[in-house]
Order: C-alpha cells, then sequence, then structure tokens
C-alpha cells in the first residue's frame, strides 16, 4: 500500500560469468585467484566447468533422510516482519483489553495500520495530526488517493484502534494518578486537603477529564457467577472492533463492600484513590487492582465484562522480550523421493503449469511479492545444513561407499570435488586441526520452489563454494566485499526494531530484504541463475541471499586461500565487538601453520608470516598493559587440549589462544586480555595470567616463517626492484635471468614471478609490434572499405603503447621511432581541430589533410570526422554551385540537395545552408503552385495580372517551369492579341482556317483574352450559317460534305476504303504546280488563298479537270457498249455485273444501271435527266434559296472554302445561263422514261457539253430541263428504248441457278495484283518515260469474288502481250487504243488482271483510282479470251 515498496520486482544486473578451459580448470586456487580482481567486485560469480566435466552424483539416496526448516515468506523479510510483529503486539495488547484485532479496510484494500502508526508518530503524534490537519498527507504518503476523503477514516481508523496502543507505549495511562494529584496539591493545596476522599475523586474527574474514546457498549442479560469471594457480572460490550467481547464488572452483592467515608474502603481506585461509583470500578484479572473506567487513559465508557488487565499488567505483559526469531523444525521426516514428490506437486499446484514449464523470471517475481505482503502467507520447507559426513556427499570420496568406474576416478582427486577444496595445498583451512561442518566439511541443501537462504556472509569471512548437482536453478543475489557495512546500515535503518532486539540478526540466516530496496538506498546488488553443474563463488565478507527455483540438490563449503588471512584476523576483531563466538581460533590457526614454516608454500609463508607479526606485536601490547595493571601471576596453559567452549572469554566469546585472565573467585570463568576489567569486581592482583607461549617462544616460530618467506622475499624485493627502475640502459636479458633464477629455486608460480614472465612478454611483444609499425608492412593489415586496417592502432593505444615502451624495465630500441610516429598524429590532430573549427572548410583541404591521415598506419577518428565534414563541404559547394547558376536550379534539384544534405552530420554552416535551400524551395513551390494555380484558373487571369506575378517571379534565383509556362503564356498572349489585331487589320476579311487557328491557339493560352469571344461568336455564325448550307445542299444521309458537294469534283468514281496501289509515273517539271487532285488539296489551297479572286482561280482549274476526267468517264463508260454482237458486254451498274433486263442510263457518266439496282426506280420523273446515285451529289436546291446564303455570308465577314465554293457555283450558274441563252436550244419535253439499249447515239459536241456542264452544277434550273427536253426531241424513242435479247435473258436465268464454277485460265499464285505507279523525280531522265514495278503484289481477299465474276463474266481474248518481270526495270507506254496522254505531277495507272499483265493509264480505260485499287480490272482483250475459251 505504501509508495515506497515497488510493485514488481526489477532484476538487478548479472554477475560476471567464467567458463575456464581444461588447463585453467586444472588449478582450482589459480583460476580463483586470476578472476578475484573482477569477481570480488560483485561479491558473487559464477563459474562453468568445461564441457564434459560431470562427476556422478554419490550421495546414497536410500539411506539420505532429513527433517526440513519451515520458512513462512512473509516472515522473512525484513521490513515484512517488523509490521507482523507490530500487528502482533497489537493483537495482544486488545486481546488483553477483552478485544479481537479486526484490520480494517480503506479503499477496498487492507489498511497497513503499522505505517498509519509510524506516520503519524513522525509528524508529530496523534494530537498534532488533528490539530494541523494532516490526515489528508498522511492518506497521500500511504497511497491512496486525493480526493476521496480517505483522511477522515483514517483519523477514525486511528483514535480508534491505534491511539490507545499509543497511549499505552507513552506511558501516560500509568501517570494518570499523580499527574491528576499534583495539579490540585500545588495549585489548592489547604482546600483539597481538606475535602473528603469523595469529593476529591469528584474533582478528579469532574474538572480534570482526560482524553475520552467512546467505546459502544450494548448490554445484555446478566449471568450471575461466584469464583471464590467474589461475584462478578458477565456482560457482553462490543469492542473498538465490532466484535462482542467479555468483560467484567464489580457486582454490588459482593461479599465484601466498598466502604465510603465512615468504613475503611476495602477497594479504591488507583488512580483517584477513591472507592465511589462502584458499578464502574474494575478489577484486574491479573494483580486485583481496582481502576475506575473514567479514570483510565484512555477511559471506558462502560463497565468491561471479559479478563481484563489494568495499566500496569498490561505494561509488564507486552513488556517481555520477544523471543529471537528463527525458523522452525518441520514435524515430517523426509526422504529425498517424498520431499521431490512434495516439492514439485506444490510448485505444479501453485502454478498450475508443469514445473518445467513455469519460467524463473515468474518465480522470482513472484517470490518478492510473496516475501513482501502481509495478506498471504505462503509457507515452504528447505532441507538445509544437512552434514555429508552423515548420508555421504554429493561427489565421490575416497574409501566411499560409492564406487567410481575407472574413467571417473579423476573426480576423487579433483580440486573442485567439494570434499578436497577446503584441504588443499594452497587453502589456510587446512591447518585448522577441528573437522568443522560447512567449513571444512560440504553440507548439503535439498531445496524446494521459494525455499530460501538469507542475507549473510560466511564464518570468518572467508570463501565458499557452492555446486548444484541436480534440480532446477538456484537464484542468487551477492553484494561486494567493500559494501558489507554499507548493507548493514540500511537494513538497521529500515528495520531497527528488528535489530533492537536482535543485535546479531544478520548472522542467524533468518533475515531477507529486497535487493530492489537495497538497491535504492545505494548497495551494489547482482544476480545470477546457478544451474545444474555450475558453481558459484562468494568472496569473502560478500553478503549473498537466494531461493530456489524448485527441487534441487547442492552442495556447498568454505575455504580460505592466502589472501584472506588478514581479513581473518579483521573478522576477528570484528567479532569481538558483536560479543560473537569464533568457529575457530584464528591465532592458533596461525602458530599451527608457523609450525610448518618449512613446508610452505612461499606466497602461504609470506602471507602468515604478516600475520603473525601483528599478532605478536598485538599480544605484546596486551600483556603489557596487563603488567600494568597489576598482574603478577601467570600460568602456562595448554589451550590447544581445551574445548573452544571452555576457553570462551566471557564478555565477548571470542577463542582464547595465546592468553587469557582468570580469577581464584571464578575460576570457570576467563575473558580475553581485551576485556580483563570485565571479569569480576576482584583486584587485578588476584588475576592470573594464562598463556600458550611466552613472547620468547613465539620468536622462534615467526624467524622459522621468516627465514622462509626471506629467500623469496629478497628476490621479490630485487624484481620488485627492477620492475619499478627506470629505463637508464638495461637490457631485457636482466629480467630473463631473475625469472631462471626463480626457476632454479623452485620458487612457486606467484603472482609477482608471472608479473615478470608477463612483463617478458610483453617486451618481446612490443619490440616485434614496434618494428612492424615501422615497417609498416604488417601481414595481417588488410584493408577494409572504408579505409580502416583491420589491426590498425588507436591514437591511446600508440600513446598507450609508446608509453608502456618507456615504460618497460628495459630499453627497446624502436620506442624513438615511434615517438616520432605519435609526434607526427599529434599533429595531424592538431592540424585537424584547427581546420574543424572554422565554420566551413574548403572540400580541397580537407581532402588534403583526409589523404595524409590516411597514409599514417594509425586508427584516428578525426579521419571520420573529416569525411563527415568532407560530405558537409561539397554539399555546402554543391549549394552554392547551383545557386550560382538558377537556371539549373529546379525544384527537383533542390529537393535532391535537401535530401543529400538531411543525411549528413548536424553542423551550424549546414544548417544555415539547409535553412536557405528550404526557404527558397519553400517560395519557389508557393510560386509554382500559385504559378500553376493561374493557369488552371477559371476564369482565367488578365494578362496584368499574371504579368505582375512574373515581375515577382523574376526576383527568384531558380528554375521554375510553371513560372516559366506563365511567362510563355503571357507572350503568347501578346502575340495573339497582336495577330489577332492584325487579322482584320484594314478591312481585311479573315479566312476561316485563319480564324479557327488563331481561336484554337487562343483556347490553349491559359490567359483572359478579350478578342477572343469576338471571334468564338464569328465562328459560331459561320458554323451556323454552314449547317443552313448544308440542309439546303446535302442529300439525307449523304457521305459527302458541304464542300464536296459545292466545289467540282477532284475524283471520279466510287469512293471506297480499301486502297489498292497504284502505278506511280515520275515526270521532271521545270515548275512547282500545286497539287489539286483531292478534296484535301482543294480545301488546303482554298484555305490558303490570300482573297476571292485566287479561290475563284483555284476552283476554275478544279472545274477544267472535272470536265476532262468527266469526258474520259463518259468515254470510258460509252466504249463498254462498242463491243461485236457475238461479244457479251462488261460489268456495269453498281453490282458490277453484265447488263440484263430493263437498264438506266446515267446522262452525266453515261454509265449503265440495272433497274432493280437503282434505288426509288418507280420515283423517277419522265422528261427529267436522270443521274445515277454516283453523278447525283446534292439536292440541287434552286437559285433563288442559294442567293441569300451568298448575301448572308457576306455580312458575316469570314472567308471560307465553302463561302468561296458557293460563290463559284453562283458564277459558274450565271455563266451557264447565258451560255444557255445564246444557244436557245428547241425545247420538246418528253414526259415518259424509256428504257435505253447499252449502246448510246452521240450528242452533239456543243449541246452535249453544254448539258454535261448544266448537269454538273449542284443548282436545279429551268434552262437546264429545257435544254435536255430539246435534245430528247431530237432523237428518236427507238434509239433510247431496247429490250434485251433473248440470249442476255437466258444468261440471267443461268446465272439465278448458279451454275458450276468454272476455273480461270491463271491460277491464283500465278496472277499478280495491280499496283498503282508513283511519279519519282529522275535526274536526266525524259518526263514521258514511266516507269513499272517489277512485281504485282497478289490478292488474296478478292479470291472468291473474283471466281464468281468469272463464272458471268465471259470475254475473249483480245491479245497476249506482256511484259517481262525478268528486267530490273520495265519502261512503256499505255496499251489503250486510244491513249489520251495524261500529264500532271501524278498520273495513276491500272494493271490487267486477266493473262496478259499489261498496264493502262486509268484515265483511258474509265477506271476511277478506287476502282483501280479495290476492284479487279480485266482489260478487254483478257475479256474476249476468256469468253471464247
Amino acid at each position: 500500500m505504501t509508495h515506497s515498496r515497488p510493485n514488481e520486482f526489477i532484476p538487478p544486473p548479472e554477475c560476471p560469468v567464467f567458463e575456464p578451459s581444461w588447463e585453467e580448470f586444472a588449478d582450482p586456487f589459480g583460476f580463483i585467484n586470476k578472476i578475484r580482481p573482477i569477481a570480488e567486485n560483485t561479491g558473487i560469480c559464477k563459474i562453468r566447468p568445461p564441457p564434459g566435466w560431470q562427476p556422478p552424483f554419490a550421495c546414497d539416496v536410500d539411506r539420505l533422510h532429513f527433517t526440513p526448516r519451515i520458512q513462512r515468506l512473509n516472515e522473512l523479510e525484513a521490513q515484512t516482519r517488523v509490521k507482523l510483529n507490530f500487528l502482533d503486539q497489537i493483537a495482544k495488547f486488545w486481546e488483553l483489553q477483552g478485544c479481537t484485532l479486526k484490520i480494517p479496510h480503506a479503499e477496498r484494500k487492507t489498511l497497513d495500520l503499522y505505517v498509519l502508526y509510524k506516520l503519524v508518530k513522525e509528524e508529530g503524534g496523534f494530537d498534532v495530526v488533528c490539530k494541523e490537519r494532516k490526515w489528508t498527507q498522511i492518506a497521500l504518503k500511504m497511497g491512496f488517493a486525493p480526493g476521496k476523503a480517505v483522511g477522515s477514516h483514517l483519523r477514525a481508523h486511528y483514535e480508534r484502534i491505534l491511539y490507545p496502543y499509543y497511549l499505552f507505549q507513552t506511558g501516560a495511562n500509568l501517570m494518570v494518578r499523580s499527574l491528576k494529584k499534583l495539579f490540585y496539591e500545588v495549585l489548592f493545596p489547604k482546600f483539597y486537603s481538606q475535602c473528603s476522599v469523595e469529593f476529591q475523586t469528584y474533582l478528579l474527574y469532574k474538572f480534570l477529564p482526560v482524553k475520552k474514546i467512546p467505546i459502544q457498549v450494548k448490554e445484555e442479560p446478566i449471568e450471575q457467577q461466584v469464583e471464590g469471594e467474589k461475584s462478578k457480572v458477565r456482560a457482553k460490550v462490543r469492542g473498538p472492533f465490532g466484535f462482542h467481547t467479555t468483560k467484567y464488572a464489580v457486582h454490588s452483592f459482593m461479599p465484601k463492600f466498598l466502604l465510603f467515608s465512615s468504613q475503611v474502603e476495602q477497594y479504591i481506585c488507583l488512580v483517584c484513590e477513591g472507592g465511589g461509583d462502584e458499578d464502574r470500578l474494575l478489577l484486574c484479572d491479573g494483580c486485583d487492582d481496582s481502576y475506575h473506567t473514567f479514570c483510565l487513559i484512555p477511559p471506558l465508557h462502560d463497565v468491561p465484562k471479559g479478563d481484563w488487565r489494568c495499566p500496569k499488567c498490561l505494561a509488564q505483559e507486552c513488556g517481555k522480550p520477544p523471543v529471537a526469531f528463527g525458523f522452525e523444525q518441520a514435524s515430517r521426516d523426509y526422504t529425498l523421493r517424498t520431499f521431490g514428490d512434495m516439492a514439485d506437486s506444490f510448485k505444479s499446484d501453485y502454478f498450475n503449469m508443469p514445473v518445467h514449464m513455469v519460467p524463473t523470471e515468474l518465480v522470482e517475481k513472484e517470490f518478492w511479492r510473496l516475501v513482501s505482503t502481509i495478506e498471504e502467507d505462503v509457507t515452504v520447507e528447505y532441507g538445509a545444513d544437512i552434514a555429508s559426513k552423515d548420508f555421504g556427499s554429493g561427489f565421490p570420496v575416497k574409501n566411499g561407499t560409492f564406487k567410481v568406474s575407472p574413467e571417473e576416478e579423476d573426480y576423487l582427486s579433483s580440486g573442485w570435488n567439494l570434499n578436497n577444496m577446503p584441504v588443499l595445498d594452497a587453502s589456510v583451512l587446512t591447518h585448522v586441526t577441528a573437522d568443522i561442518c560447512g567449513m571444512k566439511l560440504p553440507w548439503l541443501y535439498v531445496g524446494m520452489c521459494f525455499s530460501s537462504f538469507c542475507w549473510h556472509i560466511e564464518d570468518h569471512w572467508s570463501y565458499s563454494i557452492n555446486y548444484l548437482h541436480w534440480g532446477e536453478p538456484k537464484t542468487w543475489y551477492g553484494a561486494p566485499g567493500y559494501a558489507a557495512e554499507q548493507l548493514e546500515n540500511v537494513m538497521k535503518s529500515l528495520a531497527p526494531e528488528l535489530f533492537e532486539s536482535q543485535p546479531d540478526l544478520l548472522h542467524q540466516l533468518v533475515t531477507i530484504m529486497n535487493p530492489n530496496v537495497l538497491m535504492e538506498h545505494g548497495v551494489p546488488i547482482y544476480r545470477t541463475n546457478q544451474c545444474a553443474g555450475e558453481f558459484v563463488i562468494t568472496f569473502p565478507r560478500a553478503y549473498h541471499s537466494g531461493f530456489n527455483q524448485g527441487f534441487n540438490f547442492a552442495e556447498a563449503v568454505n575455504f580460505c586461500t592466502a589472501d584472506w588471512m588478514p581479513l581473518g584476523r579483521q573478522c576477528v576483531e570484528h567479532y569481538r565487538s558483536l560479543n560473537r563466538y569464533c568457529v575457530f581460533s584464528h591465532d592458533e590457526m596461525t602458530c599451527n601453520i608457523a609450525t610448518k614454516a618449512d613446508s610452505l608454500e612461499l606466497e602461504l609463508a609470506s602471507a602468515v608470516q604478516k600475520d603473525m607479526c601483528a599478532m605478536i606485536l598485538e599480544e605484546k601490547m596486551l600483556r603489557e598493559k596487563v603488567y600494568k595493571l597489576g598482574v603478577w601471576h601467570s600460568h602456562q596453559v595448554d589451550y590447544d587440549l581445551l574445548p573452544d567452549e571452555e576457553r570462551q572469554c566471557a564478555k565477548c566469546r571470542t577463542t582464547c589462544y595465546l592468553s587469557a585472565i582468570t580469577c581464584p573467585c571464578s575460576p570457570d570463568q576467563l575473558v580475553c586480555l581485551h576485556h580483563i576489567e570485565d571479569l569480576c569486581s576482584c583486584p587485578a592482583r588476584s588475576y592470573t595470567l594464562n598463556y600458550k607461549y611466552t613472547l620468547a617462544e613465539l620468536k622462534p616460530l615467526f624467524q622459522a616463517l621468516t627465514a622462509r618467506a626471506e629467500s623469496y622475499e629478497d628476490w621479490a624485493s630485487k624484481v620488485n626492484k627492477i620492475l619499478k627502475a627506470d629505463q637508464d640502459n638495461k637490457s631485457g636479458e636482466l629480467l630473463l635471468q631473475c625469472v631462471l633464477e626463480a626457476e632454479k629455486k623452485s620458487y612457486p608460480e606467484t603472482d609477482l614471478l608471472s608479473h615478470l614472465r608477463q612483463v617478458i612478454q610483453n617486451a618481446d611483444r612490443c619490440t616485434s609490434m614496434a618494428q612492424q609499425l615501422l615497417n609498416g608492412k604488417r601481414q595481417t593489415r588488410y584493408r577494409s572499405g572504408g579505409g580502416k586496417s583491420q589491426n590498425q592502432l588507436t591514437v591511446e593505444e600508440l600513446r598507450s603503447f609508446v608509453n608502456q615502451l618507456y615504460d618497460l624495465p628495459c630499453t627497446i630500441r624502436q620506442a624513438p621511432f615511434l615517438k616520432a610516429l605519435l609526434n607526427r598524429v599529434e599533429q595531424f590532430q592538431q592540424q585537424s581541430s584547427d581546420l574543424l573549427a572554422e565554420d566551413m572548410p574548403g572540400s580541397s583541404a580537407l581532402q588534403s589533410l583526409l589523404d595524409e591521415g590516411a597514409g599514417m598506419d594509425v586508427e584516428l577518428p578525426q579521419l571520420a570526422v573529416l569525411r563527415q565534414r568532407l560530405e558537409q563541404a561539397r554539399w555546402v559547394e554543391a549549394v552554392q554551385e547551383a545557386s550560382d547558376q538558377p537556371a539549373d536550379l529546379s525544384l527537383d534539384c533542390m529537393r535532391r540537395l535537401i535530401d543529400q544534405g538531411v543525411g549528413l552530420t548536424p553542423h551550424a554552416c549546414v544548417e544555415r545552408t539547409m535553412a536557405r535551400l528550404q526557404e527558397l524551395l519553400t517560395v519557389c513551390e508557393h510560386w509554382e503552385e500559385k504559378a500553376h494555380n493561374m493557369l488552371t484558373a477559371r476564369p482565367r487571369h488578365s494578362i496584368e495580372t499574371l504579368e505582375a506575378a512574373i515581375q515577382e517571379v523574376d526576383s527568384i534565383p531558380a528554375y521554375l517551369p510553371s513560372c516559366l509556362q506563365l511567362k510563355d503564356c503571357v507572350n503568347r498572349a501578346k502575340e495573339w492579341i497582336m495577330e489577332a489585331d492584325a487579322l482584320q487589320a484594314g478591312g481585311r476579311i479573315p479566312g476561316l482556317a485563319a480564324l479557327s487557328e488563331l481561336v484554337s491557339r487562343a483556347r490553349s493560352v491559359p490567359v483572359m483574352l478579350e478578342p477572343l469571344s469576338r471571334l468564338e461568336s464569328l465562328i459560331s455564325e459561320v458554323q451556323a450559317w454552314k449547317e443552313s448550307a448544308a440542309k439546303t445542299f446535302l442529300l439525307r444521309n449523304s457521305s459527302h460534305s458541304l464542300l464536296e458537294v459545292l466545289c467540282p469534283r477532284c475524283e471520279n468514281g466510287p469512293q471506297k476504303s480499301k486502297s489498292k496501289k497504284a502505278k506511280d509515273v515520275s515526270v521532271p517539271c521545270k515548275k512547282v504546280e500545286v497539287k489539286l487532285d483531292s478534296l484535301f488539296d482543294v480545301e488546303k489551297a482554298l484555305s490558303t488563298s490570300k482573297d476571292t479572286v485566287s479561290a475563284m482561280a483555284t476552283l476554275s482549274e478544279v472545274h477544267q479537270k472535272e470536265l476532262e476526267s468527266l469526258s474520259m468517264l463518259r468515254t470510258s463508260n460509252e466504249s463498254k457498249f462498242q463491243s461485236s454482237p457475238s461479244c457479251l458486254a462488261p460489268t456495269v451498274c453498281l453490282c458490277h455485273t453484265v447488263p440484263a433486263g430493263p437498264m438506266l442510263q446515267c446522262e452525266l457518266c453515261r454509265d449503265a444501271y440495272h433497274s432493280g439496282c437503282v434505288p426509288g426506280f418507280k420515283d423517277i420523273q419522265i422528261g427529267l435527266p436522270w443521274l445515277c446515285p454516283l453523278c447525283k451529289r446534292s439536292e440541287k436546291p434552286p437559285l433563288d434559296k442559294v442567293l441569300p446564303l451568298l448575301a448572308s455570308l457576306q455580312r458575316i465577314r469570314v472567308r471560307l472554302p465553302e463561302g468561296d465554293a458557293l460563290r463559284y457555283v453562283i458564277e459558274r450558274t450565271v455563266r451557264w445561263q447565258h451560255k444557255v441563252q445564246l444557244v436557245s436550244p428547241t425545247q420538246n419535253p418528253n414526259g415518259k422514261v424509256s428504257l435505253i439499249f447499252l449502246n448510246i447515239v452521240k450528242l452533239g459536241t456543243e449541246l452535249e457539253e453544254l448539258l454535261v456542264e448544266g448537269l454538273l452544277m449542284q443548282v436545279t434550273l429551268p434552262e437546264l430541263q429545257q435544254l435536255y427536253s430539246s435534245l430528247l426531241n431530237r432523237f428518236s424513242p427507238s434509239q433510247h428504248s431496247l429490250q434485251s435479247s433473248e440470249h442476255d435473258h437466258q444468261y440471267h436465268i443461268a446465272q439465278d441457278r448458279s451454275p458450276p464454277h468454272r476455273s480461270p485460265p491463271h491460277s491464283k499464285g500465278q496472277k499478280n495484283s495491280k499496283r498503282r505507279l508513283e511519279k519519282e523525280n529522275m535526274e536526266g531522265q525524259h518526263r514521258d518515260k514511266i516507269k513499272k514495278p517489277k512485281k504485282k503484289k497478289p490478292k488474296m481477299n478478292k479470291e472468291r469474288r473474283r471466281e464468281e465474276k468469272r463464272t458471268t463474266s465471259p470475254s475473249n481474248s483480245l491479245s497476249d502481250l506482256s511484259y517481262s518481270d525478268d528486267s530490273e526495270e520495265d519502261w512503256s507506254v499505255c496499251s489503250a487504243k486510244q491513249c489520251q496522254q495524261p500529264e500532271g505531277n501524278e498520273v495513276n495507272w491500272v494493271q490487267c488482271d486477266g493473262s496478259c499483265n499489261q498496264w493502262f493509264h486509268q484515265i483511258c480505260v474509265g477506271v476511277s483510282a478506287e476502282q483501280a485499287e479495290n476492284e479487279d480490272y480485266i482489260c478487254v482483250s483478257c475479256a474476249i479470251n476468256d469468253l471464247t475459251e
């Protein structure tokens, strides 16, 4: 509950663990002496034997039985035991008062009465705490949460339970009588003396009441009971703890009445000395004294009804000294097996899991929780201090009952066998004659979970060694020897009550304290877990404790080495101050060792010689003191023959050996010379000095030790002198001579000799290493990635090495050279410090210094710092270089530099540069984002706003793409405005293409452009005009565009998507002509024309080409029907089949069409010229509907190709009308449409051209109808209406019945496809020469269609002419009989797909470019040949 107690145990740091090699393990004391400088700093250490060292377990398990100790865990811990003792005293106090103590609760926790009592006492007592209102502070100190009014509850509990005990402890209840009486006798002596006893009692009670504690009493029916001469009344009284307790009150029917005034009072109150109020007069059940209930402190409201003790009896009963705490012995005797079953069952039941699965950390924390709580009472048993001589040791011994195998015989004599270690030659305990259990003879320990060994140090501050044979681990805690007194003081300060009753409590091995508490008070504590097969060694005066994790078996013993001798004598002095008995006499052991001086090891002889010298000096001083006191009688006594208990000092219990003082008055009692005054009251002259040796007899023993140690001491002195001397030209040979001398005289392997050998080895090694350092060619030198050698010396190591060279007792030749190297290194370090002190040195200087440092074969810590500074300098220079070139300093560059700078070591210059760079990046990102927002803003910003932003951006030294884009947009906006102004300057009419291009450009400029809306409105008006014109001219669902309809035809024939290669003709030309072969060319020419005049000229040229092309087409179509009567006609119509049935002939292209293939055949008007679907391109509105379109276009004042084309259409129309007026043909309309035959009668040239031109116009004119009617009237109807022949009709029937397929004359693999020959400019060649392709591309996707056509299109071959495919180039002319010899930049050719493979101009055979690309062409000759075959 208190805040000082930790909630959870925190394990202390681990002690050192040593794993000796087999060589080190062979000498136990040598290894212990080796690890002592390290291990004695922690007090304990753990040793793991080499692998394979596993002695057999030799204990007789069947014979071993023991009675364990009972350990109640919460009684082990010092502070917890103090609380329990306090609660026992409180319970006893109230029990004597007739009440049973029941510990109250506060905030659902058991109230810690001890802490409450101590805190109130520390704050000044109950009255002070109440007066100063400190109950809330006390509640906070006890760990209660603030703000819950716990203080008032604590006050009530204290006042009810603890305050009466406090008054009892202070003795206030015994002083009430004297205080009250003294009050009246001093202040009112005369008045008080004249008053009666009853009135005096009344005054004492009435006017000087004491502190009252209200106790509610519940009366119950009285039960009479006569006991001897007294009759008492039982009453049930509710005590202060809520329990009904039995009290006794004086009954009024007593045989002896209390008499007042006139009679001598039989029973009177010892406080007020009055006998009144007999119903409130109590009789003590211990001494029969009487007390009024109101005279007691604290007073009682009612008469108790049970056994009651007066304050004197209470003080006498509670003042008895407490019984010394100790462990009880269990009532049951265990064997090893039964104890193991009990231990495993306890652990598995407690943790509810198998014993081997419980973590050691969990057991440790639970142990310290249990020992620190008073609520839980857990009891365990510990089989400790079992004598090995009774049941045998766990190690095998010689002549023992356990027989070892031959391979295990080494364990019998092993120094690590705990039966051998105390009596080894190097052990001082060898010379102790008695067999001391636990010190010279091992003790056995059988542990279970939570069984513990409390804080203690070994007897005589000796070493101890513990070996865990098997079982679960043993957890150890230890404190170093130098902290022993500190640990004792901390425990005394935290639990003073325990040490008041037991000053030697820590020597009883019954008290433990939480290591965390000791560590909080500055005591160094270390821990370890000792597993099976491991040793734990404790060092002299090292306090240690611990507990067992579970069922295990351990063995322990003590040992002492030569270094312990001075500590052993110091321990005896300490025991003398504590009046504690000694286990053996230290002086006796020293004298026994001195008698064997000749056989001692030199190290032990030297240590004993020093100890004996101190012993003789102390004994001489004490005997002189005794002589001065007057003790002249002396007697020599052989104390060797007396047991230790008969020669113990009566005062300090020290075992006397050299001398003692006795007196005839008490011959069985003696004291040591330190306590001669404590023997008896007789004068000193009657004392007798009993002695073992005279001082003269001690001298030969001392001289024998000195003689044994003298040679070694002389040698050691010489060696020490050499080792401490300067190097004055002393070679290593002198040291080597000393080693040879020690070996010759068989000196033991002392520390000095080992040190001397080590010095020689160090000198040799230093010489070799120094030479290697100077040569710089060490074989083990490997460069690592960081440029550091794996075996490089640090500067401190080099300095230490140089100092070591100069500290050696011999001269090393290489020392001056290494000193020079050290000076160079120090100079480098100074230069590095100076350079690093600069704010930011240049990278070149840093690199130079780095190169210099890398050349030294020394590990220089400055190199890493210089590398870091070099990276910083290079980064700062990179930032500066980037800042000097703002055009290249982009955001990515800045971010990359910042990312590089983030990984650098912090530095002021780097931080400043980073801050500037980050600030610049922030500004740039801000303006980039702002510029991006301006570019994407809706509505768009004005030029003035953007220019203002650009002026601010110009001052930023960085490359900002969005800002540059913003600047470019402003420039483009300015240019656009200038172009827009120039486009309409001077009344110019802009073209639609230029206007559209200008508006399109404006839309890509993210700037608000004022002229844009006006231009967009113009374009909208133009688009509206185009839609109106399209509705006027275009047919429904027409595939033609408005411009295509209004412009003269650039291409004849059907327009299909699939392309076919044609032959190109390269004709060199001297003048570059504008190509007008397609609608795209015409549209481009019209769009780029500067004015209407040039546009009209372009359209006139296109119109001329249209007439030429149409003329060739008409000729080609008419030539289809000029064959002999016996030959079948070629393919016609949209279906590309032979003429059959009723046929229609287009008045424009002169091609024939099946009536069934022509859509809307029945709607054809008689007397009007009929145009095929390919020739009829528009609705041909009347002129009066076309003229308003031109007028509205002129109002818009925008030139567009469609407008120019419309203007040209109107001009053509007007010119044609004028020509018609000049011709004035005779009108003779015929309202009947006749079927025509394939052969057409040729019209007159002039009228025919006029009719063709009229039919080409896209406007409906009455003159055209009149002209056509007049032409019809000039011919007889028989020439226009012909019937199909019977042969043709039969052919159509055969076609419907699907005749068998007829194979073509040539296979598909041998047939080549048609290609288009394109014109190529060839220097030095004649423009009329034509280049034919070497090979035709085969057509694969038209085979089925061609097969069908061959079965239905018979023809006769007229020519077998073919061109060789073997020549590299083939030059020819058109094979048509009537070649029109076309000229131009591009002449289209077509190749026959029949057997001749001849080439023809497309215009000469009436094939359009698209037909040549997508359809098979068979010339007339090949068609005739096919028919004849």
